[in-house]
């Protein structure tokens, strides 16, 4: 442990002119009097650690010093290219190995470039997780990570429904999508012909690591897998039919209101304007209930059509509005274009589409059989 530290402050010490112990202290996570007796040590060991006293004093290496012990471990290097998603890293228990990564990279750069991971940090920052959610890491991320890491199979349980289930699994890769993780693996064995499927980590109630390596197919490729199987799930979701009347602004903000599959698929399918200039389209929707929700953001620059049971609940809501606002004259009134329905106003925290919490919307569920949607039968995401 302390070998480790030390070879961490003379790496801190090539990369910068001089460091103050407090600095130093922070860095390494040590009292000051311990930074003291490091530098003693190491200035013992023949590393020319030169101390200044003084309010401008500290410590910094003589001489042009320069380590070799800038290589990368294996670990190190991996955690490297994902250091620009830092969330993700400390959630997956890799912060320790990318901060050593960055570390040894920055003592191998020359003096005017040592700076570059100060300036980039400076200049671009992801920010993963969905609005209005607080990001909560599962508890088993880390092992899964190991495993998947190390390609070892894991026995899982997880809850499915109301009940638990376990799978043996063969750990191929993890997904971050909008602060949800999942973990894309193949059930059972490759000789066993089994198929890869998709898990929400957070529905893991127990992750176990066994010994044995399994052997990764080559071919196996995450992103095309994930972009397969999203685009699966959203036209799973779209199990009901709609037909509705746009107005131009209806149009406009269709893909404010919906599912951006399915206002697509609807604009796409858009006959042409009539008299007054609506087109009328057929949506394809999760359901009615989800339908009535997303179209109420709409107002009056949208009438639904069929099926007649919708029409029937959008105009009794609409009776109970104007109850509620009172009868007012037709058509456009003052003011009425702030409120056009459409884009964001530009500059504040937009919505990218229909929040997840509407009715009957769910994640994908990972142990279902491709083909339906989650939650009620057979799933796009795995089995």
């Amino acid at each position: 442990m302390r070998a480790a530290r030390l070879i961490k402050m003379v790496l801190l010490l090539q990369s910068r002119p001089a460091m103050t112990a407090a600095e130093l202290a922070r860095e390494l996570e040590v009292s000051e009097r311990t930074v003291t007796r490091d530098a003693q040590a190491l200035s013992e060991a023949g590393v020319p650690v030169y101390a200044e006293r003084g309010r401008a004093g500290g410590y910094r290496l003589i001489g042009g010093y320069r380590t070799r012990l800038t290589g990368l471990a294996r670990g190190e290097a991996e955690a490297l290219f994902l250091s620009g998603v830092p969330g993700a890293l400390r959630e997956m228990g890799l912060q320790d190995a990318a901060s050593a990564a960055r570390l040894k990279v920055s003592a191998a750069l020359l003096p005017s470039l040592r700076d570059a991971s100060r300036t980039a940090a400076q200049r671009f920052h992801l920010d993963a997780p969905n609005w209005f959610r607080e990001p909560e890491t599962p508890e088993v991320l880390p092992a899964v990570a190991d495993a998947v890491w190390d390609d070892r199979t894991v026995t899982a349980r997880y809850r499915r429904g109301e009940e638990e289930v376990v799978r043996e699994l063969e750990p191929y890769g993890l997904v971050l999508k909008a602060g949800v993780w999942y973990l894309c693996a193949r059930v059972g064995r490759a000789s066993d012909d089994g198929s890869f499927r998709v898990y929400r980590i957070d529905r893991f109630t127990a992750v176990a690591a066994g010994e044995e390596r399994f052997a990764r197919d080559d071919g196996f490729d995450l992103p095309a897998f994930w972009a397969e199987r999203a685009e699966q799930f959203a036209r799973s979701l779209l199990r009901a039919r709609v037909v509705v009347r746009l107005s131009a602004r209806g149009v406009r903000g269709l893909p404010y209101a919906v599912d951006a599959l399915s206002a697509r698929q609807a604009l796409e399918s858009a006959d042409a304007p009539d008299a007054d200039g609506w087109v009328t389209v057929t949506l394809p929707v999760e359901s009615q209930e989800v339908a009535l929700v997303q179209l109420r953001g709409l107002g009056p620059e949208v009438e639904v059509l069929a099926p007649e049971a919708l029409r029937e609940r959008c105009a009794r809501d609409a009776r109970r509005l104007a109850r509620l606002y009172g009868d007012g004259p037709e058509g456009d009134e003052p003011g009425g274009d702030d409120l056009e329905a459409g884009e964001p106003d530009g500059d504040e925290p937009g919505r990218d589409g229909p929040g997840r919490d509407e009715p009957g919307r769910d994640e994908p569920d990972g142990d279902e059989p491709v083909g339906g949607g989650p939650g009620g039968g057979a799933g796009p995401f795995g089995a």
